[in-house]
């Protein structure tokens, strides 16, 4: 028999992380449990300063529209519904259920107590230099649900 080889990409396939989720919420309740909650905070603030940086700086140079873009395609890619009403100072952002909670909770994966700073602390390290401010406004424990709003600092 001869020897058949398959040559592909990463490309060529869908990336999704869901399991990703899981192993994020029980290393917030390690660090909570070991460190403390302002731990987690900090954790969460620099890995989105790094790995955020290039939206971060998008957004400094040309407004909520990268920001924008970026939610769209992540609740895109994650199976979420996100309905986002969007202006050049404001972006209000609804999230019906979050899809990293609706994954875990599927599975029977606990869900970290301070899951919900995966929203609100990364949103607000992203906006960090920038003409804009991150607020969670509202956020259900259970589901994820939430309302996310960035605005102009200083204005609306």
């Amino acid at each position: 028999m001869a020897k058949q080889v398959m040559r592909q990409t990463a490309a060529e396939h869908e990336y999704l992380h869901k399991d990703f989720h899981g192993a994020l919420s029980a290393a917030i309740d390690y660090l909570e449990a070991r460190h403390g909650a302002e731990a987690v905070r900090e954790y969460l603030r620099q890995f989105a300063r790094t790995y955020y940086a290039p939206l971060t700086e998008a957004i400094r140079r040309l407004g909520l529209g990268p920001l924008r873009d970026h939610v769209a395609s992540l609740y895109r890619i994650e199976g979420g519904q996100a309905a986002i009403e969007a202006t050049a100072d404001e972006m209000v952002v609804h999230v019906a259920a979050c899809p990293a909670v609706a994954h875990m909770r599927a599975r029977v994966y606990p869900v970290a107590r301070l899951f919900r700073e995966t929203t609100r602390t990364v949103n607000e390290a992203i906006c960090e230099g920038t003409p804009f401010q991150a607020e969670l406004v509202e956020y259900d424990e259970r589901t994820g649900r939430c309302v996310q709003r960035f605005s102009r600092r200083g204005g609306a």
